[in-house]
């Protein structure tokens, strides 16, 4: 896992802002074929945008810092029940970091 500069957290938090969560976790909570869902958001865009449909926050933040652990992702933001997740994809980088 790797850390992000203040600089780039910017650059990443403007290109997210337009964003619309791609995976939505809900009642269920994090199953594998969530899972699944998220390596392939992260794999194809980068840059994600999830919601954690959990009512206790100490839940979110476990189950966000679980993704983050299993798909060396890394916690770009996090507001209320949306988390944006960024993983680079070393076979075709789409977003370029400062």
């Amino acid at each position: 896992m790797f850390t992000l500069t203040h600089p780039q957290k910017r650059q990443l938090k403007a290109l997210a802002h337009h964003l619309k969560p791609v995976v939505i976790i809900g009642d269920n909570g994090l199953t594998p074929a969530v899972m699944y869902e998220i390596v392939q958001a992260l794999d194809r865009h980068e840059l994600i945008k999830l919601r954690v449909n959990a009512d206790d926050r100490e839940a979110r933040a476990q189950m966000i810092a679980e993704i983050c652990a299993e798909t060396t992702a890394v916690l770009v933001q996090r507001l209320g029940h949306v988390a944006t997740l960024f993983r680079r994809n070393p076979e075709a980088p789409r977003i370029e970091l400062p």
